[in-house]
């Protein structure tokens, strides 16, 4: 069996400490420190599966994103980057995200099973979006999934 995502990142945050790549080192030390979090939060300790660790993994990338975005409008460059840095390098441990070619034949062939299914027009969002997430992944935009079905209902209906 291949290591896990978490095991993968611990090997390379050894790596970035030898390194003294102060970018890689910071942006894992953030996601191991969110993942022991997520495994520790319930009334248990828990070990996440590859699948909850990705969606860790993306949250943080969606973190930074956002933080890069915000020091953009701040008018702060410097920080950008290294925003921008951080989240490429978790980004490396996510699988390929969906083409928009992709995504709009899942969102239509949900659709079109919603239908099958007696669902019509906005009343099948809720089923639709669930289906197209569970199909797209941990790492998938929920809200972009969610703004592309409605308008794809809105049309259809």
């Amino acid at each position: 069996m291949s290591d896990s995502v978490k095991t993968r990142m611990q090997t390379a945050l050894t790596a970035a400490m030898k390194a003294r790549d102060e970018v890689a080192l910071s942006s894992l030390r953030q996601a191991l420190a969110a993942i022991s979090v997520a495994e520790t939060a319930g009334s248990e300790q828990v070990v996440l599966d590859d699948a909850q660790v990705l969606a860790v993994v993306a949250v943080e990338v969606r973190k930074h994103h956002e933080t890069a975005d915000a020091f953009v409008t701040a008018g702060r460059p410097e920080k950008v980057e290294r925003e921008r840095a951080e989240a490429a390098v978790l980004e490396a441990y996510l699988p390929a995200t969906l083409s928009e070619e992709e995504l709009d034949g899942i969102i239509a062939a949900e659709i079109a099973a919603a239908e099958a299914d007696g669902a019509a027009g906005m009343k099948a969002m809720g089923k639709v979006v669930a289906a197209v997430r569970a199909k797209a992944g941990p790492t998938a935009d929920g809200a972009a999934i969610a703004n592309k079905v409605k308008a794809a209902l809105s049309a259809h209906g």
